[in-house]
């Protein structure tokens, strides 16, 4: 009968060549953790009278090998977008553009000169490298980048209205994924929340009531992820930054999304501009960086100078500023616009600009390569929490399965992941979000997961 005294100690597994190569490539430490890990469970086992034979030293070695292969095994992994949402929140939202990528890893290889004057020898500051950019393309003042929006609008409230009152539509009183309220956040930044007008209807009187000598500021949130329809009225964004102004109160937009490109020219309904909404008056207008942007994950407060020092000096903005890879890549990013190359360089607007003639032409060269597969007419969308309820035609590539479920966990399973869509008991696989890059292991997968 098995007895504990039977276990092999650690210090014995510890002199087996197997152990030391566990040692060589984990480290000693989580190489211990491994092995009184799994002798700790033998044990349990042991004593439970689970066990009649104890396990030989090869499977305990190999027991506590897999264990730490799974504790050191990546969980944040590339995957392939095949579901067609371009802007895909769950997948990490906008894919960089190689200039982009360049320029992070230029800049994390080693030092910078993140927030050192180069001209000067002296100290500088981290944010003069995007925000001369940003000034030339959106003719604003001044910039500060954050690490995303819900951090932007934070800062933004909590250095110009803490204890004051902002004016804000209930009808943009949205909440966006993962929980973020912009009622929860203005009272979280200390701001005192004044709503006016109904969920549908605000008028521009509702507006110029509201406002008095504690008037802070007013807010507009622009609905990126929903719309409202029917009965509904609100009035144009220009007559309510001049009900602001004309009571000498400053006009903040938080445009969420952060276009610089007209949409409508693609065949997509119009999502207000960051350049626009200056024009219109704004005085701050904040927008992401990761959505139609474009770039990595960022919060941009651009407009009035005088504004931004003090949001610059609030002590907020330390806790949350951008990290000199966010700042490197959303230069490089924003660069394509300066150029005129955005529908060239950014991932994003690639797959926005594809025709239906290439969309088909790639989804038939699957089908050729697999050997299976219909080509069907389908929607692509934007995703991110832009652009609600448009969506654009694109061509499809469907996979009779007997188990779409069990098809998609395979997919899943594949390296890298494969993420796709089903409808009528077939996989859909759209070749609009599928990096030209990924396509060979796109094929590769779908071979293992499904037999073909």
């Amino acid at each position: 009968m098995t007895t504990l005294r039977d276990i092999p100690s650690v210090e014995r597994l510890l002199q087996t060549r197997p152990a030391a190569e566990m040692v060589a490539t984990f480290g000693r430490n989580l190489t211990l953790d491994a092995l009184r890990s799994t002798l700790e469970d033998i044990r349990t086992r042991v004593k439970a009278e689970q066990l009649t034979t104890l396990p030989s030293m090869d499977l305990i070695l190999a027991d506590a090998e897999s264990r730490v292969a799974t504790w050191t095994k990546p969980t944040l992994l590339p995957v392939i977008n095949a579901t067609g949402v371009i802007l895909h929140t769950n997948l990490g939202r906008a894919p960089l553009s190689d200039a982009s990528i360049r320029a992070m890893d230029a800049v994390s290889r080693g030092y910078s000169n993140l927030e050192y004057d180069l001209d000067k020898g002296t100290r500088g500051s981290r944010l003069s490298h995007a925000e001369s950019i940003l000034k030339k393309l959106t003719g604003a003042e001044a910039a500060v980048i954050v690490n995303n929006n819900a951090s932007a609008v934070m800062l933004l409230l909590a250095a110009l209205a803490n204890k004051k009152k902002v004016v804000i539509s209930r009808t943009q009183l949205v909440e966006i994924g993962g929980g973020f309220r912009v009622p929860d956040v203005m009272k979280q930044s200390g701001a005192k929340l004044v709503e006016v007008g109904t969920t549908n209807r605000v008028h521009l009187s509702d507006y110029e009531e509201a406002i008095d000598k504690s008037t802070a500021l007013v807010m507009h949130a622009h609905r990126s992820n929903f719309k409202i329809v029917g009965f509904t009225e609100e009035p144009p964004l220009d007559d309510i930054v001049n009900a602001a102004h004309a009571a000498g109160v400053p006009f903040v937009s938080d445009l969420g999304s952060g276009a610089f490109l007209d949409t409508a020219q693609y065949g997509l309904a119009h999502e207000p501009t960051v350049q626009e909404t200056l024009v219109a008056g704004a005085d701050l207008v904040c927008f992401s960086g990761d959505k139609l942007l474009g770039g990595p994950q960022a919060g941009i407060i651009i407009g009035d100078a005088q504004l931004i020092a003090k949001i610059r000096k609030h002590p907020l903005a330390r806790a949350v500023r951008a990290d000199k890879t966010c700042i490197a890549g959303l230069t490089a990013t924003l660069l394509h616009y300066l150029k005129d190359e955005p529908d060239r360089e950014i991932p994003i607007w690639r797959m926005v600009c594809l025709t239906l003639k290439q969309v088909k032409g790639r989804a038939e060269a699957w089908k050729l390569e697999l050997g299976h597969g219909e080509i069907v007419e389908g929607e692509s969308t934007v995703g991110g929490g832009s652009l609600p309820g448009e969506s654009f035609k694109t061509y499809l590539l469907a996979l009779d399965v007997k188990s779409p479920d069990r098809a998609l966990k395979k997919l899943r399973e594949q390296n890298p992941p494969i993420i796709a869509r089903t409808e009528d008991n077939r996989i859909l696989l759209d070749p609009r979000t599928v990096l030209p890059e990924q396509e060979g292991a796109l094929i590769v997968g779908i071979k293992n997961a499904l037999k073909i």
